[in-house]
């Protein structure tokens, strides 16, 4: 699989029906608008010139982990499941943090996601508290 960066529009718009199976309730135009801001990367997995899968990551600082990649959305296009392919993006993901000086990389889950939080602790991904948020 081929692993690069989506910067520009056109290839943004190709990732948005990818990230719609996570985040079916948003709107395609505030998508595009999110991955268009600065700070984040959106990182597209690529088979014989098909995307097939996109990561989007956010570099932060905050106190509790210093400086960190914050792992927003990793999604592999429904028929290509079970590939492979999401590992082959965490595995992208966590070398460009390390290459950007990241000493962490975190993630949210929900609570119901058990398969996602098995995956994640089979990668020596650690469970070390709650998101907790009310809408406003």
């Amino acid at each position: 699989m081929e692993i690069r960066e989506l910067t520009d529009e056109a290839e943004r718009r190709e990732a948005v029906p990818i990230l719609r199976q996570l985040w079916s309730d948003v709107d395609p135009t505030d998508i595009l608008e999110w991955t268009a801001d600065d700070d984040y990367h959106l990182f597209g997995g690529f088979v014989d010139g098909e995307l097939v899968g996109v990561a989007g990551v956010l570099v932060k600082h905050v106190l509790h982990h210093a400086r960190h990649a914050w792992l927003y959305d990793l999604v592999v296009d429904e028929p290509q499941r079970t590939e492979g392919y999401g590992t082959s993006l965490v595995e992208f993901v966590e070398q460009w943090a390390t290459d950007k000086g990241c000493e962490y990389i975190a993630l949210a889950s929900p609570l119901a996601k058990e398969d996602v939080h098995r995956y994640y602790t089979n990668r020596n991904y650690k469970r070390w508290g709650y998101v907790i948020e009310k809408p406003l």
